[in-house]
């Protein structure tokens, strides 16, 4: 039997699409806060943040995934996952629902063998929209 968060995602949007990582890896979702930036860190790699005594690195989604700045700042969100045994920031431009998606509702696609750098793990039909579901490992690096 699969876990009750096995089908739930966590929705969030970057321009007008919108994603979905699996409530799973989600601890929390941050307001922006400041953020201290690290010496020779990857553009995309924003700095990190104290978020109540933990130290965690924040990644701006829009650089990883070589989208243009944001024209608003003001429903950004950190969405703060727990992968593996490491906490990390996802800046995302909004924050919308947690939201169950079946299995049978998420199509794997290959588009190419480089697509994102395998940061999609599937799409997912919802009723009048296209939700891409991400890969946090990918996105990470792990």
């Amino acid at each position: 039997m699969e876990s009750a968060v096995a089908n739930k995602y966590v929705i969030f949007k970057l321009e007008n699409e919108f994603y979905g990582v699996g409530i799973d890896h989600v601890e929390t979702i941050e307001k922006m806060m400041d953020i201290t930036r690290v010496p020779k860190a990857e553009a995309y790699v924003k700095g990190v943040i104290n978020l109540r005594g933990d130290i965690v690195p924040v990644v701006d989604l829009r650089e990883r995934f070589n989208l243009s700045a944001a024209d608003s700042f003001a429903d950004k969100r950190i969405i703060i996952n727990r992968i593996d045994e490491m906490m990390i920031g996802f800046i995302v431009d909004s924050a919308s629902e947690v939201k169950d998606i079946a299995n049978e509702d998420i199509d794997i696609i290959i588009v190419a063998d480089n697509f994102n750098e395998g940061f999609v793990r599937g799409i997912a039909k919802d009723t009048d929209r296209v939700i891409i579901i991400l890969d946090v490992h990918k996105i990470i690096g792990v």
